[in-house]
């Protein structure tokens, strides 16, 4: 399975797939018809009687069975259109007659980016403000929380290590031992953020340094790099997220990843005077959507106890509904304490973050 889809901006791309849940497929299109079906405006999903269109860039396996569950439970048909990027060219091509209803992605920027471009409109649900707490969704209703990730530490067995900070990302102790993936990557650009946020420019600037000083091999690849490259010798510690040590450990990923998986132990960091770093996937109603009603169905139900026990059981992912079960596997990681920073008090340092990591040559790798 490949890694979800990253980058500092979206880029128009090819369309991937789009299904419903009343057993149409389209599949691999080229860019040529895409450009045709934008067009058409909206010619990629099918006209149902009863029915909610998602645009999405969350790889297909990781969603359907819980969208399927939905249209089994209400009827009601679920159109995906699965995009590997350029979700808000998409959606801003396609203006007022765009057919998409639900807006769904990973990592609280790309929701925020959403807004920003007047792709989404508030929702006022009293089930999703129940649901989701109140520092995972946005305070006017334009998107909501619908699973959680932490940032945790990848660590070699024979490690002899049972606590860690972001803080010590940086400590000399982990010259030349440590992995991690690009830093422009929004699952590292939320962390820096955050760290800036807690310590300001110029510490963050300091402690970016030597994360870059640590690094064993250049910045690059995917999370489960990270405990690949552990496996092989090549650094002792790597961040990733939490729900691919999940992914990997149960075999979802195949054998070689589960071998990679049980070479590693995870280390659930903290700050040193708050908690575990948490990022989301997420979803809004469309701006235009014209399916409202459904949209906003589909949305508290995605949230609900069935719905985010599926989330926990195929994804290895953080309920965001209390009353939902962490999987067994992230469940033996240990007891989450998330970080007291709600969202939208990280999201003002996220561009500055991003643009220190290009001033530090973050992603240089320099032996």
């Amino acid at each position: 399975m490949a890694n979800e889809p990253h980058g500092r901006a979206l880029a128009f791309g090819a369309l991937d797939d789009v299904t419903t849940t009343k057993g149409y497929t389209m599949t691999r299109f080229s860019k040529t018809f895409v450009a045709a079906s934008l067009l058409a405006l909206g010619a990629a999903v099918p006209a149902l009687s009863q029915e909610v269109n998602i645009y999405t860039t969350r790889e297909p396996g990781l969603i359907q069975p819980i969208l399927d569950a939905f249209t089994e439970e209400t009827g009601v048909a679920v159109n995906t259109v699965f995009l590997q990027d350029g979700l808000i060219e998409r959606v801003s091509a396609e203006g007022e007659s765009s057919p998409a209803d639900i807006l769904m992605t990973v990592d609280f920027g790309a929701l925020i980016d959403l807004v920003d471009a007047g792709l989404t409109q508030p929702v006022e649900s009293e089930v999703l403000e129940a649901a989701v707490p109140e520092t995972l969704r946005d305070p006017e209703g334009n998107w909501f929380a619908l699973s959680g990730r932490a940032r945790v530490i990848y660590a070699a067995k024979d490690l002899d290590i049972d606590s860690f900070t972001y803080e010590q990302l940086d400590d000399e102790e982990w010259r030349g031992r440590l992995c991690i993936r690009s830093g422009q990557h929004p699952y590292n650009t939320a962390m820096f953020a955050s760290y800036m946020a807690k310590y300001g420019e110029e510490e963050t600037r300091t402690w970016l340094e030597g994360i870059k000083a640590n690094q064993a091999r250049v910045a690059a690849g995917g999370d489960r790099d990270g405990a690949r490259d552990i496996a092989a010798g090549i650094c002792d510690i790597a961040v990733a997220n939490s729900y691919y040590y999940g992914l990997m450990m149960s075999g979802a990923g195949g054998a070689e990843q589960q071998a990679w998986a049980e070479e590693v132990q995870v280390i659930l960091p903290t700050f040193e005077n708050g908690g575990t770093l948490v990022n989301i996937s997420g979803a809004g109603v469309a701006a235009h959507a014209p399916n409202r009603d459904e949209a906003v169905q589909l949305l508290e139900y995605l949230v609900s106890d069935d719905a985010q026990k599926l989330y926990a059981e195929a994804n290895f992912e953080h309920p965001v509904n209390e009353n939902a079960e962490v999987h067994p596997i992230i469940a033996g990681i240990g007891e989450l304490t998330p970080d007291s920073l709600s969202l939208t008090e990280v999201l003002p340092f996220r561009t500055r973050a991003s643009e220190l990591v290009d001033e530090v040559n973050f992603d240089t790798f320099e032996n």
